[in-house]
């Protein structure tokens, strides 16, 4: 769906359209869960997180405005700061510092470091011998999280196409890694 079409539902959701909301979420539930999931790494937590979004959309739809962010930017951000609270009002209390356990920094040691480094100049190497638009679909589909459609609708190519495109990438991409 096109980001007018949903600042247009959440218009007429900011006025009590009750069909433009159920609209919005029939458009939007999918990927606003698949946000909530990849943060609290739970079903039922998203679940839980989900219902809370959509119950600030409606009391916030007036708060939308166009021209400060595009509609679907707005409901993730909505979605991630739900999930982000929950993770929060979830944790135990915190521990003074003298009653903390000593424990080891879990950031990854020097040499862990230098094979992530390694491996991220690999995919980018890779990454650069596709051509640059099905690079930048590869991307936006596994980094940011994009669906196919809004990646077929941003590079105004038919789903199947965009579908095959990401499919022949990662294959290329595959290929070049295990070289």
């Amino acid at each position: 769906m096109s980001q007018d079409l949903l600042a247009g539902l959440i218009a007429r959701t900011a006025l009590g359209d009750r069909k433009a909301f159920s609209a919005l979420y029939n458009e939007t539930n999918a990927k606003l869960f698949g946000v909530a999931l990849r943060i609290l790494k739970d079903r039922a937590q998203a679940e839980d997180a989900i219902q809370e979004v959509y119950v600030r959309i409606w009391r916030r739809a007036g708060s939308f405005r166009v021209d400060q962010a595009s509609a679907m930017a707005w409901l993730v951000t909505i979605a991630r700061n739900q999930a982000i609270d929950l993770i929060r009002s979830r944790q135990p209390a915190t521990l003074e510092y003298d009653d903390a356990p000593d424990v080891a920094d879990a950031a990854p040691d020097p040499e862990a470091q230098a094979l992530l480094s390694g491996e991220a100049r690999r995919i980018d190497r890779c990454l650069g011998e596709l051509e640059e638009n099905k690079a930048a679909a590869v991307v936006a589909a596994y980094v940011e999280g994009l669906s196919y459609q809004e990646l077929a609708d941003r590079n105004a190519v038919p789903l199947n196409t965009m579908r095959t495109w990401l499919r022949r990438s990662l294959i290329k991409l595959r290929e070049c890694l295990n070289r």
